[in-house]
């Protein structure tokens, strides 16, 4: 019997990556100052740009990396993201 990966959503008031969140399979909405709705899965993300994020000084100290206004323009490409 397979067990399902089961999909959390997490709703914040920015894009953000957390090492917390890292494998837990989390699908992050929110929206931005333009009124417009943005999802992403947030392990897809990460795994994505992993190197670029792990040498980020933010995410070295504070294990998180946000943007407040939209999403980084290096993650736009991502399928999973929707706009």
């Amino acid at each position: 019997m397979s067990k399902l990966n089961k999909v959390e959503e997490l709703k914040t008031k920015r894009f953000v990556i957390r090492k917390s969140l890292i494998g837990k399979n989390v699908v992050i909405s929110f929206t931005n100052k333009k009124h417009e709705n943005v999802s992403y899965n947030h392990d897809e993300v990460y795994n994505t740009h992993s190197e670029k994020f792990e040498q980020m000084n933010c995410f070295q100290k504070y294990k998180s990396y946000t943007n407040t206004n939209c999403v980084p323009k290096f993650c736009r490409n991502l399928q999973t993201i929707t706009e």
